[in-house]
C-alpha cells in the first residue's frame, strides 16, 4: 500500500523555521519531521511514498537525492575527485516526489497525484507536520473490513495547559497537559479509496471541506479511534516540545528500533 503525504504548505504559524524550508523539513532530533512520519508507516510495512511538494519543494527533492549523504559517513578524496560512502543506511523506501504547486489547496494536491494511486484498492493519506504512535496496520485492517470509501483516525487533542487538582479551594496537585474535553477530532491520518478523488474539483478545493464533509454526509466515512500519542507541529512551541521528547529518549512515536 502507498502513503501520500502533503508536504507543500507554507506553515505560516511556524514562520521562524519555514522562511528557510518547507514545514515537513523542520527537524526533530536532526531529521525532518517528514522522515519521522515515514518511519512510522515503514514500521508497519508501508514503504511506497508519494510526496506532494509545493513551497520550496526543491529542498525535499534535494534531501532524498542526497539521502546517503544525510544518513551515512562519507569520505571525499578531493585529489582524485572520488566519494566513498561508509556504512550505508538505506531505508526500504520508494519515494515519488510530485510538484503539486505552491498555492494549491490540500484537496487539489491530493488530486494532482491521482496517476500514482488510481489503480490501487486503497492508500494512506496524511499531512507532513504531525506525529503519532498510530497502529497503521490496525487502521488498514479496519478500513478493509468496513468497506466504505474512507477512514479517518479519530484522536483526542492534548490539553494545552496543565490543570489544577483541587479540593474545594485547596490545591492538591497538578495534572500535566491533560486531554481536552473528551471529544474526538480529525487526527489527519486517512485510508482512502481512489474513488474519493472524484469528489475533488480542482486546485482550489480543500480536502477538509467539500470532499470530507460529503463523504460523511453520504455515510462513506468511518472513524478509527486512536487513544495513544498524537501531536501536530503547528507552532514553535510544538516543535520544541517534540524536540525535548526526542532528546530525552521518550518520544512515543518512535515505534521502530
Amino acid at each position: 500500500m502507498k502513503a501520500v503525504i502533503l508536504a507543500g504548505g507554507l506553515g505560516t504559524r511556524i514562520s521562524e523555521e519555514t522562511h528557510l524550508k518547507p514545514k515537513p523539513m523542520i527537524e526533530i532530533g536532526g531529521k525532518p519531521i517528514l522522515w519521522h512520519i515515514m518511519k512510522v508507516y515503514s514500521t508497519h510495512g508501508v514503504n511506497d511514498f508519494v510526496i506532494c511538494c509545493g513551497y520550496k519543494g526543491y529542498l525535499v527533492k534535494e534531501y532524498f537525492a542526497n539521502y546517503f549523504l544525510h544518513m551515512s559517513d562519507v569520505t571525499f578524496d578531493m585529489q582524485s575527485n572520488k566519494m566513498e560512502v561508509h556504512q550505508r543506511k538505506a531505508e526500504p523506501w520508494r519515494v515519488t516526489l510530485v510538484d503539486t504547486g505552491e498555492a494549491t489547496m490540500t484537496g487539489g494536491r491530493l488530486k494532482r497525484v491521482r496517476d500514482y494511486v488510481q489503480h490501487d484498492d486503497a492508500f494512506c493519506f496524511t499531512y507532513g507536520d504531525g506525529v503519532c504512535d498510530l497502529d497503521v496496520t490496525a487502521s488498514i485492517d479496519f478500513h478493509k473490513k468496513h468497506g466504505k470509501l474512507a477512514s479517518v483516525t479519530a484522536v483526542q487533542p492534548p490539553g494545552r495547559y496543565g490543570a489544577l487538582e483541587r479540593s474545594g479551594t485547596h490545591v492538591t496537585g497538578f495534572s500535566e497537559k491533560p486531554r481536552g474535553d473528551g471529544g474526538y477530532i480529525n487526527g489527519g491520518f486517512f485510508i482512502l479509496s481512489p474513488k474519493v478523488l472524484e469528489r475533488i474539483e480542482g486546485d482550489e478545493t480543500s480536502w477538509e471541506a467539500e470532499p470530507l464533509a460529503g463523504l460523511a454526509k453520504d455515510g462513506q466515512l468511518e472513524a478509527f479511534e486512536h487513544n495513544g500519542f498524537w501531536q501536530p507541529m503547528d507552532t514553535l512551541r510544538d516543535k520544541n516540545m517534540l524536540e525535548r521528547l526526542w532528546e530525552t529518549g521518550s518520544a512515543p512515536w518512535k515505534i521502530w528500533e
